[in-house]
């Protein structure tokens, strides 16, 4: 019998305190499951924050979203490559909070999405950014916690997130604070984003 990976054992302990504490299943089961909503809270709120604010703070806050998006859509091609199967498609006996998808487990997703939000939002709006850490960290934990994911798939979710997030800001931020201050100019937006005037 082979030896089990580190990734494996840690998986296996995280289900040891699972089996353990019955009473942290419901709360577990509810924010890895719609914990997204959280996220898109701070994002929203970050980006209202931001409205009247300067171009380049105006388009941080957006490209929050934005980013966002494009981690998750390149995690697609990423989890393809890999093929990893879920823990309960290995582990038959693992136990299972939630329920079974028919997607690849590496990397995850919504911990890919909290990276993402978490790291755009610390640049965009630091204050609101160190609680969207925290609360990555919460997404990447709990979905090991309820055996959807193995610990590396979280984490490396978390990375690369955290990775498109920071370098598309890096790359964008020009063209996107351009766009962002024409777009504060049409009539619609500048109803809700008015430019900033001095004087």
């Amino acid at each position: 019998m082979p030896t089990p990976s580190p990734d494996e054992r840690l998986f296996a302990a995280v289900q040891s305190f699972a089996r353990s504490t019955p009473w942290l299943h419901g709360p577990a089961v509810l924010f890895a499951t719609y914990g997204v909503v959280l996220f898109a809270g701070l994002a929203l709120w970050a980006l209202l924050a931001a409205r009247r604010a300067g171009d380049r703070d105006l388009a941080a806050a957006g490209w929050v979203a934005l980013g966002t998006l494009v981690a998750v859509t390149v995690n697609q091609p990423v989890a393809a490559l890999f093929g990893e199967a879920r823990p309960y498609a290995t582990h038959p006996g693992a136990l299972l909070l939630v329920p079974r998808t028919s997607d690849v487990s590496f990397p995850s997703d919504h911990a890919t999405m909290a990276g993402a939000v978490a790291v755009g939002l610390l640049v965009a709006a630091p204050r609101i950014g160190r609680w969207a850490v925290v609360a990555a960290l919460a997404m990447a934990l709990t979905r090991v916690y309820v055996g959807a994911h193995y610990p590396q798939d979280v984490l490396a979710g978390l990375l690369l997130g955290g990775v498109v997030a920071g370098a598309g800001w890096l790359l964008l931020h020009r063209p996107l604070t351009a766009v962002t201050g024409w777009l504060r100019g049409r009539p619609v937006v500048r109803t809700v984003f008015r430019p900033v005037t001095s004087g």
